[in-house]
């Protein structure tokens, strides 16, 4: 996972999750954009993770990350991600990574891997829903509507995403106080054997939805509405479990759910599954929720 590609770059999503190691412990990476100029979180976890993962042993697959946002990254500079080894155990690895443009600090991550171990194996039935095959792909019907905005959101590019539709009968968005999302996602094209990067684009896409998930009571975001929303949000942590190895090529379920929005921050836990029935990770997001536009 080696790149050095420039501001703006279309790329596919191995190059989007790809670093330029610059010496053991510091990697270089370019991000596209989320918003207007501004970097896509998810995009800056998962080059978070891979800078940590290639400072690993192999045979060490991470099982954990926890980051936090400390400021929105510049798609026009590169990022720089420098990886602190905090302990190298018989089992476990402990990395800290610290990403950098200029000299602010634009996220922190902790991660961790281990060795696998054969202890038991417990998980619930996934969820019931209707296949990928019969659920229309949301980023190709706004390229429909709206090709140009379409066009320059790259992650609609590499990524496929099937919005599960909600029964007919179901009760308002938000009446219960628990919003539920379902979306299938994959890779638009085949990814190579590694399993670092396949816990990275698992990563990338779990940014892609979180958020509009804990918001979806004020504002349906999906199809997207570049330029018209009414609802500003911007993730302010992040925190994904692995618990059984994956590919991020092949269809995985994410079963999300928002039970709580304050004070301008709405939480959202999600689950992905495999089309078999593995659960395979669960990450969770606190996102600021604002209303644009001048106070009333």
């Amino acid at each position: 996972m080696s790149s050095s590609l420039p501001p703006g770059f279309f790329g596919g999503l191995v190059d989007f999750l790809s670093l330029e190691r610059q010496a053991d412990d510091l990697f270089r990476g370019w991000c596209h954009s989320g918003g207007p100029t501004r970097a896509f979180g998810g995009q800056v976890v998962a080059q978070a993770l891979a800078a940590a993962g290639n400072t690993v042993e192999p045979g060490r697959p991470v099982h954990s990350l926890h980051g936090y946002f400390l400021r929105p990254g510049d798609v026009r500079h590169p990022i720089e991600y420098a990886v602190e080894r905090l302990r190298d155990s018989r089992r476990f690895s402990f990395r800290r990574v610290t990403a950098k443009q200029g000299n602010g600090l634009v996220f922190t991550l902790s991660a961790s891997f281990k060795y696998p171990e054969e202890v038991g194996d417990r998980q619930p039935a996934m969820p019931v829903v209707p296949p990928p095959d019969e659920v229309p792909d949301a980023f190709d019907h706004w390229a429909a509507r709206h090709p140009e905005q379409h066009r320059r959101a790259r992650y609609a590019h590499v990524v496929s995403m099937r919005v599960v539709p909600r029964a007919p009968d179901a009760a308002p968005v938000g009446a219960t106080g628990e919003i539920e999302q379902l979306a299938w996602f994959r890779s638009r094209e085949p990814l190579p054997d590694d399993q670092l990067l396949h816990a990275c684009a698992l990563t990338y896409y779990s940014d892609l939805s979180l958020g509009s998930t804990s918001a979806l009571d004020i504002e349906d975001l999906y199809p997207l509405r570049e330029g018209s929303s009414r609802l500003g949000l911007a993730s302010l942590d992040h925190t994904v479990w692995f618990h059984r190895p994956s590919r991020a090529d092949e269809w995985l379920l994410f079963v999300q759910r928002s039970r709580s929005a304050t004070d301008g921050r709405g939480l959202t836990t999600g689950e992905f599954w495999t089309q078999d029935g593995r659960l395979v990770a669960t990450a969770t997001q606190e996102t600021a929720l604002r209303l644009l536009g001048p106070r009333t």
